[in-house]
């Protein structure tokens, strides 16, 4: 996803004047042309994720089409005074792209894990927040709405989907399959894992790459049934309000698979994190078969 996202920002900023590009020292390699020719418009700013955040947002206020690119616990938890207060108090156009989503950078220990991201934002009024579950996903949801002139965050992953690509639409969940007896939220790249679980299982399975704002009205006509399983790849209950609120009236039986609410103190690689947290296709066959006897 990276890739394509910094080949999107050497386009827009060769072919767009109104856009600016920031970076706080990452991703170099792809775009040092722009950095090079553009210097007014595209700039490193170096470790310093929250004036990044000051500076697109005073270019917004002057009508300009700012994004800015870095790690994703620090661009949201760095600058989370600036994403509240010069962003979203403002209401101003501006696009940020992290990396490094959940435990992406299992190596590097707990401060690199952001499994709290969607949860943080999705309660600042007026942000938005993307979640692409391939690179061709990224571009589709970036080129929909990096105009549209809300504050809003796009989480790309070192560890997409191999297997299923549909095209999505912002703001829109896909309807991958229909059935009767369940359903299955699939949120980002949790989209493979999800289809594999539930090939045999007569379910209804939803994909999710927006986050904020919720698509509520698809969830409402497609679960039928009343009982739900949502699998995300954040910590668990980051979707719970909305998956409630859209079903409001009827009685539900839920189930959730995510990263449990803790802090992450162990290491490993991002598979062996995700085995232990329980976020594997084994795990997930299981949690929908419960749900579907019950």
């Amino acid at each position: 996803m990276r890739r394509a996202f910094l080949a999107r920002v050497d386009e827009m900023i060769k072919n767009e004047p109104d856009t600016v590009f920031f970076t706080v020292d990452i991703g170099m390699w792809a775009i040092r042309d722009i950095l090079r020719e553009y210097p007014l418009r595209a700039s490193n700013v170096g470790i310093f994720e929250d004036g990044m955040t000051g500076i697109a947002a005073g270019m917004a206020a002057r009508g300009l089409i700012p994004t800015i690119f870095g790690i994703q616990p620090y661009v949201i938890e760095r600058a989370f005074e600036q994403i509240k207060m010069d962003l979203a108090y403002q209401k101003l156009g501006i696009n940020v792209v992290g990396t490094g989503a959940a435990v992406d950078y299992s190596k590097y220990g707990y401060s690199h894990y952001c499994a709290e991201d969607a949860g943080i934002l999705k309660f600042i009024p007026g942000t938005e927040f993307a979640a692409p579950g391939t690179a061709k996903q990224f571009l589709q949801l970036y080129n929909q709405s990096y105009r549209n002139g809300h504050t809003t965050f796009y989480r790309i992953s070192d560890h997409p989907n191999v297997n299923y690509d549909p095209d999505v639409v912002f703001g829109k969940a896909a309807i991958m399959q229909t059935g009767e007896k369940a359903t299955v939220l699939a949120v980002s790249v949790m989209l493979d894992m999800v289809m594999e679980a539930c090939k045999d299982e007569d379910v209804t399975i939803l994909y999710y790459t927006t986050l904020e704002p919720f698509d509520k009205e698809t969830l409402a006509e497609n679960c039928g049934s009343g009982k739900l399983l949502i699998c995300e790849p954040e910590y668990e209950g980051t979707l719970l309000y909305d998956a409630v609120s859209a079903l409001s009236g009827k009685k539900l039986q839920i189930e959730q698979a995510g990263f449990p609410r803790e802090i992450f103190r162990n290491y490993g690689t991002y598979d062996e994190k995700m085995k232990h947290y329980g976020l594997t296709c084994e795990t997930i066959r299981e949690k929908v078969q419960r749900l579907v006897k019950q």
